[in-house]
């Protein structure tokens, strides 16, 4: 009988990415629906995704965010 793995399948429907800042901090494990990424622009729309998604946190809290130097997914 096969060994099961010890990992589980991602069927959630989202990409984990990292996102570094250009202060040097970062945030790790972010999700991104599957739908955003892939395709002809590859993972930059996951960029412009988790932009947008600071830019709302930013609003809500009063706090900004530095700005976003590179987008990596996660476990690569």
């Amino acid at each position: 009988m096969a060994k099961k793995s010890g990992r589980k399948a991602n069927n959630s429907g989202f990409v984990l990415f990292d996102v570094f800042y250009d202060d040097g901090s970062r945030s790790s494990n972010r999700k991104v629906p599957a739908s955003e990424v892939g395709g002809l622009d590859g993972d930059k729309p996951a960029e412009t995704y988790l932009e947008t998604q600071d830019r709302e946190i930013a609003e809500r809290s009063g706090r900004a965010k530095p700005t976003i130097t590179s987008v990596k997914r996660s476990g690569k």
